[in-house]
């Protein structure tokens, strides 16, 4: 047998024994190209919102009135933003309102369908301070015109590793401009990132506005987002003309109905409400679930 043959061989029982191992958990799930190139099967839909709430460890259990609300928002924005027509792809919506802080993933059927796969709590802009933007509304497009990256995992002057952990990949909107946080207002370029922030110091206060402009994010949900390949349509698209882009992870379970759009937007909660709790509320709901028995 050739080394070429060999390897063949050894692929197909890997990817054997992942199809095995996922019908025996109740996973088995329709198997498509993307799926193949890695020896895993695309998850569907209804799967990767069961992935999201198996994986993803701070999760906001939003209320199906909310959801509907949230989805109409991105139906609205995306329309106006001519985008209507879209194929079926997913998209996250952020709400910058500081009573809210929150990610919301869904899937868009075609046509006008909306799917709630689940929610986080972020940290957007904090004006008041220097080089502290209110992060921008509008609809975003994740695209390589601005290439991601991934975390160094180094320290700032202040301990704080501002990219989270070492290999947290950093998802690059580029430059837009934004509303100034400091001095007289007016608006200048910020650098839209979303990203996953200091483990130890700074995600706790996820759910609160805490930034100078950009998203952070959990990092499970970072690697959500990076290893299902939510929002990677463009980069996916440029991996099948033949281009190498090493952040890409090569054990990513990518799908050919990815989706490429980030939107954010502020909605009129005057308070907050009981599913966007404050850090503080958050962790003892966590300390309660865990003592009861």
């Amino acid at each position: 047998m050739s080394l070429a043959e060999r390897r063949r061989t050894a692929m197909n029982h890997k990817y054997r024994t992942a199809i095995l191992a996922l019908c025996l958990t109740g996973l088995c799930v329709t198997v498509t190209s993307a799926g193949l190139a890695f020896g895993l099967p695309e998850p569907g839909v209804a799967q990767l919102a069961r992935i999201f709430e198996r994986e993803v460890d701070m999760r906001l259990d939003v209320p199906v009135d909310e959801q509907s609300a949230y989805a109409q928002r991105l139906e609205d924005n995306i329309v106006q933003f001519g985008l209507g027509d879209l194929p079926a792809q997913y998209f996250a919506i952020v709400d910058r309102n500081p009573n809210i802080q929150a990610l919301l993933i869904y899937w868009r059927s075609v046509p006008h369908d909306w799917t709630f796969i689940g929610a986080s709590p972020v940290s957007t802009g904090k004006p008041g301070a220097f080089d502290h933007f209110r992060t921008p509304l509008g609809v975003f497009e994740h695209s390589l015109d601005n290439l991601d990256f991934r975390a160094e995992g180094t320290k700032n002057e202040f301990g704080i590793r501002g990219y989270g952990r070492k290999g947290m990949r950093v998802f690059d909107f580029g430059w837009t401009l934004a509303e100034r946080g400091w001095g007289s207002g007016g608006q200048s370029a910020m650098r839209l990132q979303m990203h996953a922030t200091d483990p130890d110091v700074l995600e706790g206060q996820l759910g609160l506005a805490h930034s100078k402009g950009c998203i952070r994010i959990p990092s499970t949900l970072t690697a959500f987002l990076d290893r299902y390949g939510v929002l990677d349509a463009n980069y996916e698209s440029a991996v099948a003309r033949g281009q190498r882009l090493w952040v890409l992870r090569a054990d990513r379970i990518s799908s050919p109905q990815a989706g490429r759009y980030l939107v954010i937007v502020e909605s009129d909660h005057g308070k907050r409400p009981a599913w966007a709790p404050l850090p503080a509320d958050r962790a003892k709901r966590r300390i309660a679930r865990h003592a009861s028995p």
